[in-house]
């Protein structure tokens, strides 16, 4: 805030902390590839969490996207930085149990055009399904298509930027892909990534050159 004496500042900050903790929408604040940073009280609620115990989670494995396709493009859309409103349509199950869909806002922020983009992400809650006996969600695929090609490509040694080229991506593009997978399955090295995409059946085992196994 230039030409703002530093006390000030710091109290506008007050201020605007306590307006994003009292607001009863479900938000947070989220990194570029969807690392949670901050979130307010509704947000942690929908968890049965603390706002500090959301932080470092990524959004989009709390929140099921209906679509991967388009989460592919939106993310693909804020590595080029192009600056638009954002939605998701989403799904998650509460710490009780209860089914809840909704959708997700996301809008690129940051202080100057250059900066960091950061993402303020706003949760709409639309409905919700009581089921008459508790169910486990479904199981969800351990890779999406994209991922899954993506690991073909490294285990076959393909550079980052040569697996760009074939998948259609930019570099960042794939590295977000892989920044994703090393946390979801908790992966030292991309080595590790490979391995494990085969002992999770991900990659078809015997074949080359590597390729991604057929979805059920």
């Amino acid at each position: 805030m230039s030409g703002v004496p530093p006390e000030s500042a710091v109290v506008w900050r007050n201020r605007a902390m306590t307006l994003f903790d009292r607001i009863p929408m479900p938000i947070a604040v989220c990194d570029v590839y969807g690392a949670i940073i901050l979130a307010n009280p509704a947000m942690a609620a929908e968890w049965g969490a603390t706002p500090g115990g959301l932080r470092g989670r990524d959004v989009l494995d709390l929140f099921r996207p209906q679509e991967a396709t388009q989460v592919e493009r939106i993310a693909e859309a804020l590595r080029l930085r192009h600056r638009s409103r954002y939605q998701i349509s989403v799904r998650w199950r509460t710490p009780g149990g209860t089914e809840r869909y909704g959708e997700l806002t996301a809008d690129p922020v940051s202080d100057t055009v250059d900066a960091t983009t950061t993402l303020l992400v706003l949760l709409r809650v639309l409905g919700e399904h009581e089921p008459s006996t508790p169910t486990p969600p479904p199981a969800e695929p351990p890779a999406t298509p994209a991922e899954a090609r993506i690991l073909a490509l490294l285990a076959g040694g393909a550079t980052t930027a040569h697996a760009a080229r074939e998948t259609g991506l930019t570099v960042d593009g794939v590295n977000y892909h892989l920044r994703r997978l090393t946390r979801r399955w908790n992966a030292a090295n991309r080595t590790e990534l490979v391995a494990r995409a085969y002992a999770l059946g991900v990659l078809t085992p015997g074949t080359w050159p590597p390729s991604a196994a057929p979805l059920d």
